[in-house]
Parts: C-alpha cells; sequence; structure tokens
C-alpha cells in the first residue's frame, strides 16, 4: 500500500514536471515569430538591393534559415510567409513553373541547410 502511493506520488511529480517543462518556453513564440518575420524582410529588402541575377533562391532559403534560427515561432513565420508569397505569386502569374523550386530553397533553409548551397557565383560579400 505505502509503495503504491510513493509510485503514483512519484509518477504524478514527474508528469508534472515534464509539463512544465514542455511548456515552459511558449512565451517566446510571439518574439520568435516577429524577430522571424524581420529576418525575412531582411532577405527581401537585401535581395531588392543586390538586383542580382539568379540569387532568388539564396535568399529565400537565406531568410528561412535566419527566421528558422529564432525558434519556433521563427520557423512558424517564415513558413506562414513563404507559402503566402508564394500564393500570391501563383496567383498572380497564373501558375508558376518556378514555384516548386521556390519552395524547395525554403524548406531548405528552414530546415538547417547552408542557404550558400543556392549562393549564386559573384554575389557580393555583404549578402
Amino acid at each position: 500500500m505505502f509503495s503504491s502511493v510513493i509510485m503514483k506520488l512519484i509518477l504524478a511529480v514527474l508528469v508534472l514536471v515534464l509539463l512544465v517543462e514542455t511548456q515552459a518556453q511558449w512565451y517566446h513564440f510571439p518574439e520568435q515569430a516577429f524577430e522571424g518575420a524581420r529576418d525575412m524582410w531582411r532577405a527581401y529588402q537585401d535581395m531588392r538591393d543586390a538586383n542580382y541575377q539568379n540569387s532568388d533562391k539564396y535568399f529565400h532559403a537565406r531568410g528561412n534559415y535566419d527566421a528558422a534560427q529564432r525558434g519556433p515561432g521563427g520557423r512558424w513565420a517564415a513558413e506562414v510567409i513563404s507559402d503566402a508569397r508564394e500564393a500570391v505569386q501563383g496567383f498572380a502569374r497564373h501558375g508558376n513553373s518556378d514555384a516548386a523550386a521556390d519552395q524547395e530553397a525554403n524548406r531548405w533553409g528552414r530546415n538547417g541547410g547552408d542557404p550558400n548551397r543556392y549562393r549564386p557565383k559573384g554575389l557580393p560579400d555583404q549578402y
């Protein structure tokens, strides 16, 4: 009887600790999402500033990579922004054969892949 009570108490404490630990960082999500959105905006601005041929995939991957490094909120923001951008571009162009390649670069960066995989030769080092 005594060991049964002890075992139940230990189990309850373990469950409580696991619940608290998994939920303890929830309040960081909005900040991560905001910072991730800023990373995506910075990559977009750099892409426009660079105005460099065949650099689109690099900036897609870099924006997603930087945002995802912020944590779950940044990863979420990168995915939402990337999907929305591709949907709008696809609608505006009535189909975009490049959309699949853009999304692959988005996923590559978001999953921690090195954005330099898509870096075009000759792109200035500042990017």
